[in-house]
């Protein structure tokens, strides 16, 4: 998956996204480690505010948690 650099949404949002699909079909499952955020950087060759950015839209989707010092980890989904 790429981004679209003339696309109407954001570039965090569209790496958030990128990312949430990722988490959801397991390539990043609970309780494991994201990449980090200079490698958000280099994958999408952007810069480290639009990679934080996107890292903080995971934190409010509930998709993620950052522990400082440590990174960011995929929460365990409730059960439907």
């Amino acid at each position: 998956m790429t981004v679209d650099l003339d696309g109407p949404e954001p570039l965090y949002e569209q790496i958030a996204d990128i990312l949430a699909a990722r988490i959801a079909d397991g390539t990043y499952p609970p309780r494991r480690r994201i990449p980090s955020e200079a490698a958000i950087c280099e994958e999408f060759a952007v810069a480290r505010p639009t990679a934080r950015s996107a890292v903080r839209l995971l934190v409010s989707r509930g998709l993620i948690q950052t522990t400082r010092g440590k990174g960011s980890y995929v929460v365990e989904q409730p059960s439907e």
